[in-house]
């Protein structure tokens, strides 16, 4: 495996991606853990990464790493702040350069190399730093220059230690996928056997040897991650495996009863729920959407608890937890963006032994891979993605069932009309958010003071990064007729066209 180590850049867990995608095992950790988990690990790990940051390296509580790990013998490759901090460690100097600062595309031209093996001596890459390594450390040779960055990348190859001052991990560095697949392939000599078929044999084992004769509960919502997670978790215990499916009201339209129809016959354990009521009573006059992701995950847990409590002797909750969920819920020191009902928003108490979460580290693409390999219906595979909290974060503010039925025929309109389109197999995911705004219109001779509803369209393979979808205008043209003619309460569409970063997917 790879290690990839955070110092709080934001381009870090693409990273991780473009690890995975050369079919090599890849983990990222915060880098206060970094040595706790080499030493964990030590046998496993073949090379180190060491991500960009928006620290100074010589500035006060700038994160830094303990000088040990350089005398491991394991292949390191520092990126923009990894490479100053290696430089900075390793007793070189790194200054700030306010009038040699570069953001944006920047060509390079290298050395002989063995992360540039098979390139071309000038290439374009993507910079974003201030600061910039002045004096190397002994034993370092510079390897490429930029215009404005007299050493943008350098390299101890008797030490194995590479660093380079730009992001190879980002498209607009044109080549730094082939950098990355010299640094993974070729000089930690990893081999590519990091499959999905491979994945669900281990993942199986581990459960197995982990439940034994144990019973597992299963949170089942139907969508992509829970049903990958019910048929891994099957293949396991087989018939102890319980799926319980919570309708808690806060579905697309007519999804609980189709999540019903695909699972009630499959040889699992499945059991509906109607917790519309529940859920909707302890959500009212709540509008702050941590605090709904933060109710929902705790009702999800008590309902489970109690059914769980009639099946008797219920041991392990498997949940449909995937990479991006954690990260996003707060990694080591990284920012909470938002927490995901089933990591943040679990309450401290939960009444099992143990939860199983076989998708952990998957990214989304991976864990519709899996599902393929585990020979689910490609109906179930492709299913839209759908947070965990449902609808309460499509609905702005507090949440009502008019709303949420108003939502809920939107939300079916434009699915449908984007699906008959060509253009569906290019985006990802896609939904209607029924927003707090209300505003004036005129529908005949009346005036409305009627809702604004929002559409949002996004391509992406990771989820961890998206672009918004450049839907045709006839498309939406027509969406918008049929919304505000079919549904009650609206008067008023718009589109969103911001990316991720700066916005989430989701609304809340």
């Amino acid at each position: 495996m790879i290690l990839v180590v955070d110092f709080g850049g934001q381009y870090n867990h693409l990273i991780a991606r473009r690890v995975r995608d050369l079919k090599v095992y890849c983990e990222v950790v915060p880098f206060k853990k970094a040595i706790k988990t080499i030493n964990e690990k030590k046998d496993e790990i073949g090379g180190i990464i060491f991500t960009g940051g928006p620290n100074s390296v010589y500035e006060e509580n700038s994160p830094q790493i303990e000088k040990e790990i350089f005398e491991l013998g394991i292949p390191i490759l520092g990126l923009c702040y990894g490479m100053q901090l290696m430089a900075h460690t390793l007793g070189g100097k790194v200054v700030a350069a306010p009038k040699e600062r570069e953001f944006g595309k920047t060509e390079i031209e290298t050395e002989d190399s063995k992360i540039f093996d098979g390139l071309d001596k000038n290439q374009k890459v993507w910079m974003s730093h201030v600061d910039r390594v002045e004096k190397m450390p002994e034993g370092f040779v510079k390897v490429a220059t930029s215009k404005n960055c007299p050493i943008a990348a350098m390299e101890n190859e008797d030490k194995k230690l590479y660093a380079l001052q730009f992001h190879p991990e980002v498209n607009h560095t044109e080549n730094g996928k082939k950098m990355l697949e010299n640094f993974v392939l070729n000089i930690c000599k990893e081999e590519p056997v990091w499959t999905m078929e491979n994945y669900a044999k281990v993942a199986v084992e581990e459960i197995k040897e982990k439940v034994g004769d144990g019973k597992v509960l299963l949170a089942l919502s139907g969508g992509v991650d829970s049903s990958v997670t019910a048929a891994l978790v099957s293949k396991a215990v087989g018939e102890n495996l319980t799926c319980i499916f919570v309708d808690h009201g806060l579905m697309r339209k007519n999804e609980g009863d189709e999540v019903e129809e695909a699972f009630k016959d499959s040889g699992m354990h499945f059991i509906r729920v109607d917790a519309e009521k529940r859920f909707l009573d302890r959500l009212s006059g709540v509008t702050d959407p941590e605090q709904k992701r933060k109710i929902i995950g705790e009702e999800f847990i008590r309902v489970f608890e109690e059914e769980g409590k009639k099946i008797k002797s219920v041991d392990y909750l498997a949940q449909g937890t995937i990479y991006p969920d954690v990260i996003e819920s707060g990694h080591g020191d990284s920012a909470v963006i938002k927490s995901h009902h089933n990591v943040g928003g679990l309450p401290d108490f939960v009444d099992f032994k143990e939860i199983i979460e076989p998708l952990r580290m998957l990214f989304k693409d991976e864990v519709r891979d899996l599902g393929r390999e585990l020979g689910l219906a490609d109906y179930l595979v492709d299913r839209q993605p759908f947070p965990g909290p449902g609808l309460a974060i499509r609905v702005m503010g507090e949440i009502t069932k008019e709303k949420l039925d108003i939502l809920r025929d939107a939300d079916k309109i434009f699915r449908e009309e984007l699906e008959k389109s060509e253009v569906a197999k290019d985006v990802n995911q896609y939904f209607a958010v029924l927003t707090n705004n209300r505003t004036v219109g005129v529908m005949g001779d009346f005036r409305t003071y009627d809702y604004t509803l929002a559409l949002r369209a996004v391509s992406t393979t990771d989820f961890m990064t998206a672009d918004f979808s450049r839907i045709p205008w006839d498309i939406l043209d027509k969406v918008s007729n049929r919304i505000v003619n079919e549904v009650d309460h609206i008067n008023r569409i718009v589109y969103d066209i911001t990316s991720k970063p700066p916005a989430t997917i989701e609304w809340e």
